[in-house]
């Protein structure tokens, strides 16, 4: 980018790039603000659009880097609750499906609570809620199938274990009617009648 050219018009191309989904080259221009004038007025706009030129473009890891400079930084911004919000999307969107690593399916749900506790009347409420129901399956989903895993090994009570936690964490979940099903069956394996019952 031109250092001859006010920041405005840094500004103004990034977003044009933006527009068109010429992501590389918004970033660019959006780097190029941050590097001259993070103080300035045109700071918080470079930073937030930055992180959603990486967003748009499935950059999603380096999105939350780019939303948390703001969040840190620039908490006056008229971003920042936007901001908020993308790091939880993006966040959903990393986690994986339920037999993979869930350490991001938790990290959206933390982040997911967090934004309701700090915008309870956030247009994004919504949204929000139906995420966290979709995240919580997830998680119920993969302690239901280890619970299944122990099973077909024979060991009922670590089985147990993994659907009593079902049950505790997860209640509000599709999967707790299966999950009670599954207990029975366990017991009914084991030939304890009076507890199956």
């Amino acid at each position: 980018p031109d250092a001859s050219i006010p920041l405005a018009d840094h500004l103004k191309t990034g977003m044009d790039f933006l527009d068109q989904e010429k992501y590389v080259k918004a970033q660019e221009e959006f780097q190029f603000i941050l590097s001259r004038g993070t103080g300035t007025d045109y700071g918080d706009d470079a930073q937030f659009f930055l992180a959603e030129s990486y967003f748009l473009n499935e950059q999603y890891i380096l999105s939350i880097q780019e939303y948390e400079n703001l969040t840190r930084k620039m908490s006056y911004s008229p971003f920042f609750e936007k901001a908020r919000f993308r790091i939880c999307e993006a966040y959903r969107i990393e986690s994986p499906n339920y037999y993979n690593d869930q350490s991001y399916t938790e990290k959206a749900l933390e982040r997911y609570r967090e934004f309701l506790d700090d915008f309870p009347e956030s247009e994004h409420s919504l949204v929000v809620t139906k995420s966290m129901g979709a995240l919580r399956n997830k998680l119920a989903k993969k302690l239901y199938e280890t619970g299944v895993l122990y099973m077909k090994m024979d060991e009922f009570e670590p089985a147990r274990m993994s659907f009593n936690r079902v049950l505790d964490d997860y209640y509000d979940t599709d999967i707790v009617q299966e999950v009670h099903i599954s207990v029975v069956k366990s017991f009914l394996l084991e030939k304890r009648i009076d507890s199956a019952k």
